[in-house]
């Protein structure tokens, strides 16, 4: 954990993949987040998600999936959908520096999350929403995932093979990097109020994100009118070479994006002048031969491994395995990186988890893993000004 973010207080009202892979990636950079679930119906949903789980640790923290989105947070339970949940939200509000929902759109207002909701007890309060589609408009109350923003966006039909169905991408990535863009206007947020006084309102949706992405695609689109399709082996619109090759024993990618890798990449293949041959010297005459030069590469390349290849190739031409996720994670350079860590809990129990790809000069502490249901309920009460007759009864009353 950096605390880069430290004295940052944010109360999470989240759910599932993308707010709380989000609010994560800000507890990795040293705010506290904090957690809001309802105690009627388990809380975070995400903690009963499977296949795997980590006997070893609480009942409601044993989901790897909920691990690997909510480590060094807190958790309190207390239920919005009754007046006295949401007065006691109002009271956490009035300390903390900002709100982070990912809600379906028309919800936040409905349970009193947004700026209007909670200025009296904060002005400076900034709330950061993300939902599927925004929270007005005509879809504002639609479920929104990933795979449909995937769809609708465009990018299955920019994945995968163009003979077989189009296909989402192998990873929810529209959902976490929405989360990432929730904490990147939460912080912006909160720094505006820090200098004005003034709170806000911030919104993101998953939606206007997948279309966000589609950035030089779409911009080809609408100032050329060109419909960008997918292309077989993963390969560039318009670089070559930039694809999947074979080798003698499966694999290998080659980005070759300057101008000058492509006489480098001839030489190290040990043909240095099919890099001087004028057919095929700048991208344009490569992209109009991109079928032939494919076959021609895959037949100079078939005489090495993809391991042999790389070492000829390595720090002078950009090239990778193609790897899957076991090799991916068993990697040595992952390890010398530092890119996977254990988390303890204070009961020992340990979890495996891919470190924050922040790197400071400032020192990380420790992290933790993710808190067991409403874990922090008293004592974050307790920091908000409750006393002790005040959460015996809402716990009295089913409220926490």
């Amino acid at each position: 954990m950096l605390p880069l973010l430290e004295g940052v207080r944010i109360l999470s009202v989240e759910q599932y993949g993308a707010g709380p892979f989000g609010t994560q990636f800000l507890a990795d950079l040293g705010a506290e987040v904090i957690k809001i679930e309802n105690p009627s119906d388990g809380g975070d949903m995400a903690r009963s998600v499977g296949p795997h789980f980590l006997p070893e640790m609480p009942e409601t923290a044993r989901s790897v999936f909920f691990q690997g989105l909510n480590r060094g947070k807190r958790s309190v339970t207390l239920d919005l959908g009754r007046p006295e949940g949401r007065a006691a939200f109002a009271r956490l509000a009035a300390k903390a520096d900002a709100v982070a929902t990912n809600l379906r759109g028309d919800v936040p207002k409905a349970l009193g999350l947004d700026h209007a909701a909670l200025a009296a007890a904060n002005p400076r309060i900034v709330c950061a929403h993300l939902s599927g589609y925004g929270r007005d408009g005509e879809r504002a109350k639609w479920p929104g995932y990933d795979y449909l923003m995937q769809a609708e966006a465009g990018i299955f039909h920019l994945t995968g093979d163009p003979e077989g169905a189009p296909s989402r991408m192998g990873l929810s990535v529209i959902d976490l990097m929405t989360g990432v863009v929730l904490g990147l206007a939460l912080v912006s947020g909160v720094m505006r109020a820090r200098g004005t006084g003034q709170g806000m309102d911030v919104d993101v949706s998953l939606f206007d994100l997948a279309l966000f992405d589609l950035n030089y695609i779409a911009h080809w689109y609408l100032n050329a009118g060109a419909v960008t399709t997918r292309l077989p082996r993963s390969a560039h619109p318009s670089l070559v070479p930039c694809q999947a090759y074979r080798t003698r024993d499966g694999w290998i990618y080659l980005m070759c994006n300057k101008e000058k890798f492509w006489p480098l990449l001839c030489e190290k293949m040990g043909v240095p002048e099919l890099g001087q041959d004028p057919r095929y010297a700048r991208f344009p005459d490569r992209l109009r031969a991109r079928h032939e030069l494919t076959e021609m590469l895959d037949g100079l390349l078939s005489h090495r491994s993809t391991a042999e290849w790389l070492a000829i190739f390595g720090g002078a031409i950009p090239a990778a395995p193609i790897h899957d996720v076991a090799q991916a994670l068993e990697n040595p350079f992952v390890h010398a990186r530092g890119m996977v860590e254990t988390l303890r809990s204070a009961e020992g129990a340990e979890v495996k988890v891919l470190a924050n790809p922040v790197r400071s000069t400032v020192a990380a502490r420790p992290s933790s893993p993710a808190p067991a249901l409403g874990a922090d309920t008293d004592a974050v009460l307790a920091e908000a000004g409750f006393d002790a007759g005040e959460i015996a009864a809402l716990r009295e009353a089913g409220v926490v």
